[in-house]
């Protein structure tokens, strides 16, 4: 592996072969991530997923991301299964297919028949791809700090957040136990649903780096024409495969995050999802939240789905200006308000909420930026398929369902209950506190304290407008006051000038220099 110098020198020798001084486009940048391998490659299809952050240009071109690397030799696969497994592939498997089925920039699969007969794909991590990994982490890490104080978009685009979402993302795919813990849970979840599957892990040959599982074969759902030659009925699979997609996201919260149609089959009457080693999560509350902003949208409830995305999101930095925040939700409802709930797409629904999250500052989960690249693919293959099966209906019908089937009238007045006394004192204690009030306004003690929603912007532009005259006002002192020393033949001398006056004159080319770099930092921002 190479150190940490040459390792840099091979990443500016990339990005000087693309000529990045040049300017930078959307293809170039993707062609840039190829060449720089593996971790750039995963953090490319992260910032792929991240329209929140990201131009939407740059995002469909990084979803173009090849997935297929060289292979590595057949050899090398043989020789880390075997240094996993301490003993040779014959005693496990009676014949490994020597031509790959896929090759990614992390894993190598081939398919293979186990010693009792039974058939299966063998999935192995690259030989040195954490290390190679862990060394541009090192690195971008070092970098990202640099980015965000010469960039200035430091408070836009957090590079250090998006380089540990990808270390932790491939770390989680590096230990194939994690995803073989995922199928288990996926096949828990789903278990009483018999038209659902997904593969059966062999879990006494799996490892961190070598995953066994069974060999699924089926047609994948995006060969219509196989599909109906072979009897199936696609409006009927459109419409089951919503009907889990919604399950997974609003009664699990654990869902496929990467819902293409290459990680889903048919086979046998049952809709199998394979690939499971990126699975998004909701907690409970964020499921309560989400179901809580689409009936805002149903309603067109402006206040609550503000109240949504506050709980939602995590606020960092710059004071959130509500009322900026309220007019930007009260303009997406305008669109999405007057539309048909079932003409809504979700994705792009949810990108929008991502959005108005990003410019007021609001960090949102990781699980949602997921689950909105995750709605978006699932209501292509729907569309595709079966396009009289609406998604968003079926999402609706779903939400309806279980607020009726959770409905008890005994939880609710329990729940209730304590909110209903508090309202009842609080109303007794009404008439005496306007009492109290008309009785400070007649004596003239009444005080009001108002905050005007909106004015932290402007007060800010005037403080900086203040401090960049206080500013000028020194320059100047700094400049008259060395040219007048300048006059004199006071010692020490620096370059024939007095040294006090030098000293003078060279504080205020630094001032100057920080002035104007603010000010294009500032016109940058607009």
């Amino acid at each position: 592996m190479d150190t940490n110098g040459k390792r840099l020198k091979k990443i500016v020798s990339i990005l000087v072969k693309h000529e990045i001084t040049k300017g930078l486009t959307p293809e170039k940048l993707r062609l840039i991530i190829e060449d720089l391998g593996p971790t750039f490659i995963k953090i490319g299809q992260i910032m792929s997923m991240r329209r929140d952050i990201f131009p939407n240009d740059y995002c469909i071109e990084l979803e173009k991301l090849r997935s297929q690397v060289t292979p590595m030799p057949f050899d090398e696969f043989i020789r880390i299964i075997e240094e996993e497994y301490q003993c040779p592939v014959d005693d496990v498997f009676s014949n490994i297919n020597q031509d790959p089925l896929g090759s990614a920039s992390i894993a190598q699969v081939h398919a293979a028949d186990l010693s009792d007969g039974a058939k299966v794909v063998i999935k192995v991590q690259r030989p040195g791809i954490y290390k190679v990994m862990a060394q541009d982490v090192v690195l971008l890490n070092r970098a990202t700090g640099i980015l965000n104080i010469a960039s200035g978009i430091g408070d836009v685009v957090d590079f250090k957040m998006i380089v540990d979402e990808m270390w932790s993302t491939a770390q989680q795919e590096m230990d194939f136990l994690f995803e073989a813990k995922n199928a288990q849970l996926f096949n828990e979840l789903n278990a009483e649903i018999k038209y659902i599957g997904c593969p059966k892990i062999y879990n006494q040959y799996t490892t961190s780096k070598v995953l066994v599982m069974e060999d699924i074969v089926g047609i994948a759902i995006d060969e219509t024409r196989t599909l109906q030659d072979a009897g199936y009925d696609l409006e009927e699979i459109g419409v089951k495969l919503a009907e889990n997609y919604v399950k997974q996201i609003i009664d699990d919260g654990f869902f496929h995050a990467d819902p293409h149609p290459g990680n889903i089959f048919i086979r046998n009457g049952q809709i199998v999802w394979i690939d499971l080693g990126m699975m998004g999560r909701l907690s409970k509350r964020e499921m309560g939240l989400l179901r809580r902003s689409v009936k805002a949208v149903a309603t067109r409830d402006v206040e609550s789905l503000e109240g949504a995305i506050l709980s939602l999101g995590v606020h960092k930095g710059r004071r959130i200006n509500h009322s900026l925040l309220y007019e930007a939700i009260d303009r997406m409802l305008d669109v999405y308000g007057t539309e048909e709930l079932s003409n809504i797409n979700m994705g792009r629904f949810l990108e929008e909420i991502l959005r108005i999250a990003a410019e007021n500052h609001i960090g949102m989960p990781r699980g949602i930026s997921m689950l909105s690249r995750g709605m978006i693919t699932i209501e292509g293959v729907i569309a595709k398929i079966s396009p009289d099966a609406n998604f968003v209906r079926i999402m609706a019908n779903h939400m309806a369902g279980q607020q009726i089937t959770n409905f008890d009238l005994n939880n609710f007045m329990e729940s209730n209950r304590q909110k209903i006394l508090t309202s009842g004192e609080k109303a007794i204690s009404v008439p005496g506190q306007v009492s109290d009030f008309l009785s400070l306004t007649n004596k003239g003690q009444l005080k009001v304290n108002l905050e005007i929603l909106g004015s932290d912007e402007p007060l800010a532009e005037i403080d900086q407008m203040v401090n960049k005259i206080v500013i000028c006002i020194i320059l100047a002192a700094l400049l008259m006051s060395s040219s007048f020393i300048a006059t004199t033949n006071m010692t020490p001398q620096f370059m024939g000038i007095p040294a006090l006056g030098a000293l003078g004159y060279f504080t205020a080319i630094i001032l100057s220099l920080a002035l104007m770099i603010s000010i294009h930092r500032k016109k940058r921002k607009r």
